[in-house]
């Protein structure tokens, strides 16, 4: 069992706490079974895993899943440990860990997004609870993928994989360097470019979602960028009751891709 908090796999496992590290070591964390059940399901290649004896014994079958892993592997990318309830405390970024933390390469995560279907781009994202929500919406709405720009919130953010309550793993999603070419890009492939404008003419449910569409998103606190609104096809906004400003955008998100589905489904 490791019980030494100075041991080198934890420090290294507590670095990837931070952004800066997560990409020095092009590796990410996740916390907790669910995350773990999840990658295991899609597949998704683990590089360690660390739990402590109660987590091991509360579930053999995953554990047993995770080892065959490791064997089927060679051992060459897998690392297995049982840890101290301490030691577990001090790699998970969660205040009551339930007893279970791996590792995986950043460099699997990276998925083709389809220039067809529903997609969602957003632009300057910040809360990474917000782009979680938005993963988890997204997916159960049936949507193809999601594009983020570069000066968003890491897509392998801890939290953002927390809120994203698992789906991370079964979302296609990418980050652009240059989302006016990623825009551009969708519209040469035929997608409608759909924007939320406070100002705009038509409410979100006067859209034919029926056609393979990009939703933009923009900031939580300053929007959308002008040069992206101004490459759109469409501006729609969300109605609002008087005195209120505007909505979070996940929530902005969650109304749009549920009425393209209602639109598919019924009309």
């Amino acid at each position: 069992m490791l019980t030494s908090l100075q041991n080198s796999l934890v420090k290294q496992i507590r670095k990837l706490h931070s952004a800066k590290e997560r990409h020095k070591q092009q590796l990410f964390l996740l916390e907790g079974t669910h995350l773990v059940e999840e990658a295991c399901a899609v597949n998704y290649p683990l590089e360690t895993v660390c739990c402590t004896e109660k987590w091991q014994m509360a579930h053999p079958q995953l554990w047993d899943d995770i080892c065959s892993r490791c064997d089927a592997s060679g051992g060459r990318s897998h690392r297995l440990e049982i840890v101290s309830e301490d030691v577990l405390a001090a790699m998970a970024t969660t205040v009551q860990p339930d007893g279970v933390v791996a590792t995986a390469k950043r460099s699997e995560q990276q998925t083709q997004v389809p220039f067809t279907g529903l997609v969602l781009a957003v632009e300057t994202l910040q809360d990474p609870g917000n782009l979680g929500t938005m993963i988890r919406t997204a997916a159960a709405a049936g949507a193809s993928g999601l594009w983020l720009n570069s000066d968003s919130v890491d897509l392998d953010n801890p939290k953002v994989l927390r809120a994203s309550a698992g789906q991370w793993f079964r979302l296609n999603m990418a980050v652009s360097e240059d989302l006016r070419t990623t825009v551009a890009q969708c519209q040469q492939a035929g997608m409608q470019v759909v924007a939320t404008m406070p100002n705009a003419n038509l409410t979100y449910w006067e859209v034919d979602w029926r056609k393979p569409s990009l939703i933009l998103l923009g900031n939580e606190g300053a929007g959308l960028s002008a040069d992206l609104a101004a490459m759109a096809n469409t501006q729609v906004k969300i109605p609002l009751s008087p005195g209120v400003e505007s909505l979070n955008v996940a929530i902005a998100a969650a109304l749009m891709l549920y009425e393209a589905q209602r639109q598919k489904i019924y009309s």
